[in-house]
């Protein structure tokens, strides 16, 4: 009996196939992501029980009832939000690591979560809010574009080295944090404490209008990396290889990176800087599902999804009536895995 299951779609040429057992796991993983989303939304300072969860949200969001607006209001939007951008950060990890081919890359290192921060630090700094916060975003986003451009070219020579990008990550990183401190110094007291907490990492606020928003990145980007896939799993066999097999290896590198850029730096934008979600959801993926980036990119996006979601849960609940950050959790899982990693790496070395 074969492991794989193949799909083909002669209209649209398109084919591609699966293996059943990363399938399945995928399916289970996105049921566990659904029953988190409606405990999620059902718990809180008014708690409401799975069932009667399950009913409004049948009922849809012109429901009548009390627990109709806390849901569909307040709660809902919060849930899609946590989904969206942990999803986001963990495809753009899981692109960073094919590409950098270092099990240590992710946007934090690389830089690309530290360029958008300092952006929407700056727009806070420089503006003070007094011009719609909509265009944050825009800010955020072009830092990550404009942080992966200069990595990407600063580690060119005759080609793009993985080593080089990790290196030009780090320096431009530790400036970036630096230029960052420096804004929120000079700022009023207010936007000093507001981007602190942006900062950390939070879903705290979100509402239907930043789902609106953030949706389009998604939208738009990740059917450009369903195109790329296998152009990842080349990338992964080195510099020599994928220039034997007929790849236009740096182009491709450059557009991967430019779509990592995007997911993250949008990410970032609406939720602030959450942490190592893009490191853990790949590693955690790979040990379910394998290394093929075709069900990996899925799997990853379900797991980043699930890391944030719980870490907002956590942070709704564990301290209520305090609202305590996301990323604050995310950065607890996730400091001691990087150490994990950073010492099994080590030890593969030697």
């Amino acid at each position: 009996m074969s492991r794989y299951v193949t799909f083909r779609s002669r209209p649209f040429k398109l084919s591609f196939f699966m293996e059943k057992k990363g399938a399945w796991i995928t399916l289970c993983l996105f049921l566990l992501l659904v029953l988190l989303v409606i405990l999620s939304i059902g718990v809180g300072t008014l708690y409401i029980s799975p069932i009667r969860t399950i009913q409004i949200l049948l009922e849809g969001p012109h429901s009548e009832a009390m627990e109709g607006t806390v849901i569909w209001n307040f709660r809902m939007p919060r849930a899609v939000m946590a989904c969206l951008a942990g999803a986001a950060l963990a495809v753009s990890g899981t692109i960073l690591q094919a590409v950098v081919r270092n099990p240590l890359a992710s946007p934090d290192v690389i830089g690309i979560t530290s360029g958008a921060a300092m952006m929407a630090v700056f727009y806070l700094a420089v503006f003070n809010v007094k011009t719609s916060i909509v265009w944050m975003p825009l800010f955020a986003f072009g830092g990550a574009i404009a942080v992966s451009a200069f990595i990407y070219f600063g580690a060119w020579k005759k080609g793009v080295s993985p080593m080089r990008m990790i290196l030009v990550g780090l320096g431009v990183t530790a400036l970036l944090e630096a230029l960052k401190m420096l804004f929120l110094i000079f700022s009023p007291i207010f936007v000093t404490s507001q981007a602190k907490i942006w900062m950390t990492g939070t879903v705290y606020g979100a509402n239907w209008t930043s789902v609106l928003f953030f949706s389009p990145w998604l939208l738009l980007f990740l059917p450009v990396l369903f195109v790329l896939v296998r152009r990842m799993n080349i990338q992964v066999l080195g510099n020599e290889l994928p220039v034997l097999l007929g790849g236009r290896m740096q182009l491709q590198r450059f557009a991967l990176i430019v779509t990592a850029s995007a997911l993250a730096g949008s990410a970032v934008a609406f939720v602030g800087g959450i942490g190592f979600i893009g490191l853990m959801a790949p590693h955690i993926s790979r040990r379910l599902v394998g290394g093929s980036h075709g069900m990996l990119l899925v799997c990853s996006a379900i797991v980043g999804a699930l890391l944030l979601a719980a870490a907002d849960l956590l942070g709704r609940t564990i301290l209520a009536p305090r609202d305590v950050p996301a990323g604050v959790f995310t950065a607890v899982l996730g400091a001691p895995f990087f150490l994990y990693l950073l010492i099994k790496v080590k030890q593969q070395q030697a």
